[in-house]
């Protein structure tokens, strides 16, 4: 008689974490406390993005007592300093120690989908589970961006993602062109530039703010104004603010303003947005100074809200003033001869595209994007967590996700109660 076929059983949790990162540790925190049974399922390895996808002089741009992750805020003697590279990575690994996950890394999520019977199931790069409902902690910058331009660039010059830029010294001798002036293009624009590097960079649409005004680092003000307390649903914007550019500054050196016109005056030239290619010659918009004068703009209004906020609740401070232009292109420049200017090294610098490829699941709108409040999706037992505004400012920082956190987990707790009463 034919010998009868086992059945397999398939590791079965309450809460299956895809991604360790902050998010997902973070959730495990507070997962810990209500006893529900998890796993943490990480590709690589916890924490890994901010070990391998950081420059050597990255330091944060926020003051380190906004490290807040659950369970271990900042202790540190430098509450107002920014901690470098190696230091962010301690305060994880410190994290890590504190929260003690289940976890499974090295394990690549290929496929989650929701089953007939109710609940997930998950299929890994070691086999598969189930689970009753699922956190989508794996973040929103996935898939560098680099434009399909960049295959007709040509073949002697060096072209790498911000993610991919470790210091000036890696990169061949010769000038660069920094694509993009977010913060990361910014500060590798900067960090090139304090190295004696001959920097060009194309400027795109990410404001400014400033570091200290009034006597005080601008993000003090603002968390004293309650402006990291606002969420989506009652910001100006709405969900839309979810697709504004961060501010560039920078916690270098104790902290400073980045101020693009004075790297100008210094030598460091400036283009407006990059559009095409022509040969060996880059074509810009003439759209510089409006670029320029917009991300000053937002400057000068964030400074003039604390001068409300001062002026209304009647604080010693010292005075304010408003930023004036040390500098402006006299004339606009719409194209770069790359042998011309000596480029021999390019860094894209323009963001993130998510990848949720695997996840099948209805919630995504026509962008690509999940649709969830609060994290929360129509799907039941689906949720999403660390991504940039999922509800503050802070969702996808140290700041924020732990109240991201701790809310999803009360969902996820609840719901289970309602499966168990029946």
């Amino acid at each position: 008689m034919p010998t009868a076929l086992k059945s397999v059983q398939v590791p079965h949790y309450s809460v299956l974490i895809v991604g360790g990162g902050q998010a997902g540790l973070s959730a495990s925190h507070y997962l810990q406390q209500k006893n529900i049974d998890h796993l943490v399922l990480e590709k690589h390895s916890l924490t890994h993005s901010w070990r391998t996808q950081r420059w050597d002089a990255f330091c944060l741009v926020t003051p380190n007592w906004q490290c807040a992750l659950p369970g271990y805020p900042y202790s540190g003697d430098d509450p107002h300093g920014f901690m470098k590279r190696e230091e962010i990575i301690d305060y994880l690994d410190g994290f890590i120690r504190s929260v003690n996950a289940p976890v499974r890394e090295g394990v690549s999520v290929q496929r989650v989908s929701p089953r007939p019977q109710g609940g997930y199931a998950v299929q890994t790069s070691a086999g598969e589970f189930s689970a009753d409902q699922v956190i989508v902690a794996s973040g929103g910058y996935h898939t560098p961006i680099i434009p399909r331009l960049a295959e007709r660039l040509p073949a002697g010059i060096t072209q790498i993602h911000s993610e991919q830029y470790r210091n000036p010294q890696a990169l061949p001798e010769g000038n660069v062109l920094v694509i993009g002036s977010g913060q990361s293009g910014a500060q590798i624009a900067e960090d090139l530039h304090l190295a004696g590097r001959k920097v060009y960079l194309a400027v795109g649409d990410a404001p400014r703010c400033a570091r200290f005004y009034r006597g005080r680092d601008v993000v003090d003000w603002l968390a004293e104004m309650g402006y990291y307390d606002i969420g989506v649903d009652q910001h100006p914007l709405r969900e839309g603010v979810r697709d504004n550019t961060n501010h560039y500054v920078t916690g270098r050196d104790g902290g400073r303003d980045i101020d693009l016109r004075k790297f100008a005056t210094e030598g460091m030239e400036l283009f407006g947005l990059l559009k095409d290619l022509d040969g060996d010659k880059l074509i810009f918009s003439t759209d510089l100074e409006t670029k320029l004068d917009a991300a000053d703009a937002v400057y000068n209004r964030i400074n003039a809200s604390i001068d409300k906020y001062i002026e209304e609740n009647r604080i010693d401070a010292p005075a304010g003033e408003v930023y004036q232009p040390v500098w402006r292109p006299s004339q606009e420049r719409a194209t770069l001869d790359l042998g011309a200017a000596g480029i021999t090294s390019i860094i894209w610098c323009i963001g993130f595209t998510p990848d949720f490829s695997w996840l099948d699941a209805g919630v995504f709108n026509g962008r690509g994007q999940p649709v969830h409040n609060r994290g929360v999706t129509a799907l039941a037992g689906l949720y999403f967590l660390g991504l940039p505004w999922l509800y503050t400012w802070g969702s996808g920082r140290f700041s924020g996700v732990a109240r991201d956190a701790e809310y999803l987990v009360e969902q996820i707790a609840q719901r289970q109660h309602k499966a168990a009463a029946g």
